[in-house]
């Protein structure tokens, strides 16, 4: 019995860096797949492959997964968006999921730089689980930065704005 575990955490494991590989492939930036109880989610985000892998829908543990190439981004980007991360006016996001930045397809932006913004203002909408979260402008201010682009996906933490 003690084989049978192994065979499955390494056919879940070559069945995830197949859908990474299918992922930088194509135009896709999120696979969700979902067998039985097993379900699994490779999103690209942020300049890098995130896999979770989670065997119930109660919580969802982060996989390495060795091997699964990395999109390329340009460095500039990524040390901007990590150095906007430290920014004392970095609002960042609240919870996992895909942002959107305006309220739909055909309308504006709920903000771009250089708008002013009231404390409790809603900058973004964040979708997690089928629900649209608006996340509000913690203070007032100029919108000195826009970190994020329209439908893309974030993580916990992630820097979103910097509001001055």
């Amino acid at each position: 019995m003690a084989s049978t575990p192994k065979k499955t955490a390494s056919a879940d494991t070559k069945l995830v860096r197949e859908l990474a590989q299918i992922l930088n492939e194509t135009d896709l930036t999120e696979i969700e797949l979902e067998k039985g109880t097993l379900k699994i989610r490779v999103a690209k985000g942020g300049g890098q492959i995130v896999q979770t892998m989670a065997a119930a829908p109660v919580a969802a543990a982060p996989l390495n997964v060795t091997g699964a190439s990395q999109p390329v981004a340009a460095p500039a980007a990524v040390t901007e968006k990590a150095d906007a991360g430290a920014h004392p006016g970095a609002v960042k996001s609240p919870m996992v999921g895909t942002v959107y930045t305006r309220p739909s397809p055909d309308a504006d932006s709920f903000v771009k730089v250089g708008d002013k913004v009231k404390e409790g203002d809603t900058i973004v909408l964040i979708e997690a689980m089928k629900t649209f979260n608006p996340i509000t402008a913690p203070k007032s201010g100029k919108i000195e930065a826009v970190l994020v682009e329209d439908a893309q996906p974030v993580e916990f933490g992630e820097a979103l704005f910097i509001i001055v």
